[in-house]
């Protein structure tokens, strides 16, 4: 487990409730003075019967992400196939990494045949600092 002064938690997607196939696209993570980023997705009710939810990660240096590129799986902790979540996943966590390649990284998660209400949130739990301890609030 990690020191709680060795990780730094950042809103990347603010928890709300989605009822239409619109993509969720995270805040742009800065990673700077960090080597990892894991991104938890954690889920409450989903109630469409038949919804999937893919994830997609990008990266890049500018700040804007304006040099945004999709992340490779040589720069992935895990799958992003794994990261996603369907209709039975209530209450759970995914969970994906990314070590570090580029500055800036963003999370979209993608509904697909979301009719009803789902709710979930993801945060951004940056680790391996160059200096710690970090800047928990």
């Amino acid at each position: 487990m990690q020191n709680l002064h060795n990780i730094h938690a950042v809103t990347a997607i603010a928890p709300a409730s989605v009822a239409d196939n619109t993509a969720a696209v995270s805040a742009i993570i800065d990673t700077f003075g960090y080597a990892q980023c894991e991104f938890l997705i954690t889920l409450g009710a989903i109630a469409d019967a038949d919804a999937t939810f893919a994830v997609t990660m990008e990266h890049g240096d500018a700040a804007n992400l304006s040099d945004t590129a999709a992340v490779t799986a040589t720069n992935l902790q895990g799958a992003l196939a794994d990261a996603g979540f369907q209709f039975d996943s209530d209450n759970g966590v995914r969970r994906i990494g990314y070590l570090k390649a580029k500055r800036y990284v963003r999370l979209t998660v993608t509904p697909t045949a979301n009719s009803g209400s789902a709710i979930f949130g993801v945060t951004a739990l940056l680790g391996a600092p160059t200096l710690s301890p970090t800047p928990n609030p």
